[in-house]
Order: structure tokens, then sequence, then C-alpha cells
């Protein structure tokens, strides 16, 4: 048999029982370490009410934007330590140690004490709970889909590592199911004072059924043969990012790969979640429902992009993603919008909120991870502003000048300096309070399929999904193809997590601190529309084609 006819019909015969097994055992464990990482998000407000001091709405905010961003800006760490390991010792092993860190810190944020029984203890126990879940996380992603990719027979690859790329979609759509299902089945109150735990404690079970799966399997094949061939790196990172051939190739996938990647996928889901609640004032449950059905009816698409990606290239698939995002993001998000919050919309455009300022006196609102503290009236009023999700223009004034404002053309206190009579003024003229008649609301899965705008906004978000399942897709077999065995779960680990970790974790942040210093409710797209532009023209330019790669090669 001709070497051609071997691998035709290698992509042609059907799955192994024992790759099924690598697959779901590999998927399972994976969604539940996605699963635990996404709670602290979902639940964000109500952490923030019991681990954060006071009353203070935009100091527990802040604390909130510091817990989500920290686990975020330590995964690139994670990668390195955890792939390093996992290049000397093993992927099986390095990802059961991943496994278990991240379930034991999401247990201990469920048994944690408020901040009213052990004070400043808990916000910062919080915190290294999250940390700790960054970290593994950082060294899980890359064990996993190296391993099943190992696995997966050529001309395969795309499609078996796409059931690992929708375990951070099947992870978040799992945590909003359990949280909907506890929100929906006890009072408010209950699940304020002690609900919200449930879903953190039930971590534990879920970390010892993952366990008990994951030991079930056995070492990569990949990483076996060169293991016994001798050929293993005795320095892997040094490898990976100390040589500038491979440190080359590292920096090609960040910047034209897993960075516009990342930014689509936190768009599609983690920033539409957070401009329906924090901007279109969209309460929580019908907001998680919304993503919920979206997710639901996308999350077949990444399997359908990893098969595509098998037969066409990774390439034009991810770079095509890019850019249909970036050109739609502005009338997408306009859209749901208009459907979600009309009388939001109509207030932008008929209340018109002017600010004069000393521009000595305006900072740029950039607060990635939440520390900076804002106490010029200028910076703190446009904060507050945009809070509320109200636009504004900010007028250059002379210098020394105090902080003036107006709404439609007359004169609006300001007095306070903190923006809340601004805010009331702006009220009265017709922007929404939270909780308006007008804004869309859907408290049961019944009320939301017999609602035409809710299924429209559903609709929305279904397309943002389909982004993210193009650019995710494949994402996985072309970091793997890019590296050789022996340095390849450092090597794709540290791209692919400082793409998602930092490009992609800081976006709610980022976008809010652009909202917040250009007075516009949607200027926060604009991140994302530039990574992502910028990731399909290098991508374009410099990122290989790796579909027809040999992954045993270790050269």
């Amino acid at each position: 048999m001709s070497m051609a006819s071997a691998a035709a019909g290698e992509k042609n015969r059907p799955m192994t029982a024992e790759e099924r097994k690598v697959i779901i055992a590999s998927s399972a464990g994976t969604v539940f370490e996605w699963y635990d990482f996404y709670l602290a998000g979902s639940l964000a407000a109500n952490i923030a009410a019991n681990f954060v001091p006071g009353t203070n709405d935009t100091a527990r905010f802040i604390f909130v934007l510091f817990g989500f961003a920290a686990g975020f800006a330590v995964r690139p760490f994670g990668a390195l330590f955890f792939g390093r390991l996992g290049d000397l010792i093993g992927r099986k092993y390095t990802f059961l140690v991943t496994m278990t860190i991240m379930g034991l810190a999401t247990f201990v944020v469920g048994l944690m004490p408020s901040y009213e029984s052990i004070g400043y203890l808990a916000p910062v126990g919080f915190i290294a709970c999250r940390l700790l879940q960054g970290l593994a996380l950082g060294g899980e992603y890359g064990g996993a889909a190296t391993y099943v990719a190992e696995h997966s027979p050529a001309g395969r690859r795309g499609f078996y590592t796409s059931w690992i790329q929708t375990t951070a979609t099947v992870g978040l759509f799992l945590s909003l199911i359990v949280i909907l299902t506890l929100r929906l089945s006890m009072t408010p109150e209950a699940f304020a004072a002690w609900g919200w735990r449930v879903p953190f404690l039930v971590s534990i079970l879920l970390l010892a059924v993952s366990i008990w799966i994951r030991l079930q399997l056995a070492e990569s094949p990949a990483f076996v043969k060169m293991k016994a061939e001798g050929t293993n790196s005795k320095a892997p990172l040094a490898e990976a990012f100390g040589r500038w051939d491979n440190a080359k190739i590292a920096i090609i996938a960040l910047l034209g790969g897993t960075a516009g990647q990342a930014v689509v996928w936190y768009t599609g889901q983690f920033y539409a979640l957070f401009f329906m609640t924090q901007t279109l004032k969209i309460d929580g449950t019908t907001a998680n429902l919304l993503i919920a059905l979206s997710l639901l009816v996308g999350t077949p698409f990444f399997i359908v992009f990893g098969w595509l990606s098998d037969k066409i290239g990774r390439k034009p698939i991810l770079l095509a993603g890019c850019l249909i995002a970036a050109l739609t993001y502005f009338p997408l998000f306009g859209q749901l919008a208009k459907i979600a919050n009309p009388a939001l919309v109509s207030a932008t455009e008929n209340v018109k909120i002017n600010l004069t300022a000393d521009p000595g006196e305006c900072s740029l609102l950039f607060d990635p991870v939440g520390v900076r503290v804002f106490t010029k009236p200028c910076d703190v009023v446009r904060r507050t502003l945009a809070n509320n999700s109200m636009h504004y223009e900010l007028q250059p004034g002379a210098a020394g000048s105090a902080l003036k404002a107006t709404i439609n053309g007359k004169d609006a206190s300001i007095a306070d300096n903190t923006g809340a009579a601004l805010v009331a003024a702006a009220f009265t003229a017709g922007y929404p309070k939270p909780g308006d008649a007008s804004i869309l609301k859907t408290p049961s899965i019944g009320e939301m399929f017999g609602s035409s705008r809710a299924l429209s906004a559903a609709g929305i978000l279904f397309i943002l999904v389909v982004f993210v399942t193009m650019v995710y897709g494949p994402i996985a077999a072309l970091l793997v193809e890019l590296f050789p065995t022996r340095i390849r779960y450092s090597g794709m680990s540290l791209p692919y997590h400082i793409g998602n970790g930092w490009f992609g974790g800081f976006l709610p942040p980022t976008a809010f601190a652009i909202v917040a210093s250009t007075g516009n409710i949607f200027a926060g797209l604009w991140y994302p529309i530039v990574v992502a532009l910028m990731t399909f023209v290098i991508g374009l330019i410099m990122l290989p084609e790796t579909k027809d790669r040999d992954i045993y090669a270790n050269d």
C-alpha cells in the first residue's frame, strides 16, 4: 500500500475506543476546570457582597474586576511552570496536578468566611485562590490539547482537538446552568446568604470524578516515543524561548493567532455578558439565560470548524473569524442595545451631556487590574457616568478652571464632584433607570421562548458565539503543530495564555476604561476590533499553515 493510500485510510477510519476514551477523559477534566474558573465571574456580585467591606458599589465593582483579572494575569506564569513540567515528566501527570490545584482552590472559596467574620483575610484569601486557579489553568489547557493531539491520527487533529475547544464554553454553560438552577429554586435572600456558595462546594465532587477518569489514561504516545529515543529536551523553556528560531514561532503564534482569537472569544462570551448587565442594565438572570441559550445552540460549531480545518486548513478559518468579527461588532452590539434597552439608545441620541474641564485635570482612565484610585473631579464624574451607561462629550476648558457640566445646553450641578447629582439630572432628562420597564426581562425559560425581543437578542448572541467557534475551534491543532514534541507543552502554552490571559482576560476592564474615557458606551469595542485586525494582517503574512505537518517529528 502506498503512503498516500495509508494516509487516506487513516483519515477516513472511524474513531477507536481508546481515542474516544482519551477525548472524553481529557475534555471532561478540562470542562470541570473551566467551570471552576468561571464561577468567580458569574457570581461576582455575591463574592463582592461577602468579601468586600462597606456598601460602596464602585469599590465592589473595582474588586470584582481585580479578582477577575488576577486569575488571567498569572496564566502565562502557570504556562511556563507547568509547561516545563509537562515536557520533562509527561503530559498526564502534569495536568492531574493542575486539575487538583484548581478544584481545591475553588472549594476553598465556597468555604471562606465573609469579611464580617475574618476581616481583610476574606478578600485577600479570595484573590489568593484566584491566583492559584489562574496558575492551574495556565498548565491545564496546554496539557489537554497536547495530549489529545498526540493521540490523534494525521489528518484528523483539528476534529479531535476541537472537542477540547468546546470545554471552555461548556464549562461556562455548566456554571450558568448550576447558578440559574439555584437562583430559580430558592429565594433571592437565601441565594445571597448561602446559595451562591453551593456551586463552589460542588467542585470537590467534580474534582474527584475528574481525577478518577484521568487516572485511567496512559501517557501520550509521542511523549513515550521521545523518551524512549532519548530526544527529550533537558531545558524546555530555554530551548523554546531562548533560541530565536523557536521564540519567533511563539511570537507569530501570539500576534498572528492567539491574540485575535482571544479578543473574539472574550467579546462573544464575556464582554457580551458584561455589556448586557453593566451597560444595558439587564438583570443577571435574563442575561445568563440569553447567553446560555446562545452557547447551547452555538457550541457544536466548535466541532464543525475543527473538522473543516482538517479539510481547508487552520489559518483561513481563524483569520476569517477575526476579520468578520471586527467588521460586524459595531452593528451587532448596536442592534443588541436597541432590542434590550431601547430607551437607553434613545437617550444617548437625545440627551446631550457635556463636560468642560482643564485637560490637565483629566486622566486616561485605564485601570486594567482595578488598583488605581481616581480622586480628581473630572475622573470621578466620568467614571460615574460610564457606570450608569451615559454618553457624554468632554470639552477642553481654560487652565485651572473648575469642572462644569450641561445637559441639553442647561447647566447641571456637579457640586459634590461625584457625579451623583449629574446622573440624577440625566435620569430626569430621559435616561432609563436600572429596572426600567422598557429593559428586556425574561425571568424564566418559558418567557424567553415566548418573547420575540428575547429570541432576537439570543440570535445576535448566537452570531457572536459562531465567531468564537471559528477562531477557537482550530487553534489547539494549530498550536500543537507549530512546535516539536520535546518543547510542545511549553511552546504552545505560553502564546496561548498570553493571548487569552492578557489580550483576552483584560478585555472587560480595558473596554470599560475606553468607554469611561470617551463617553461612548460602544467605544470599548475598538479594543477587540483593533487586536483582531492586527492578528488578521500578521497572520495573513507570517503565520504558516500547519494541517499537514508530522507532529511526531522532533526537530
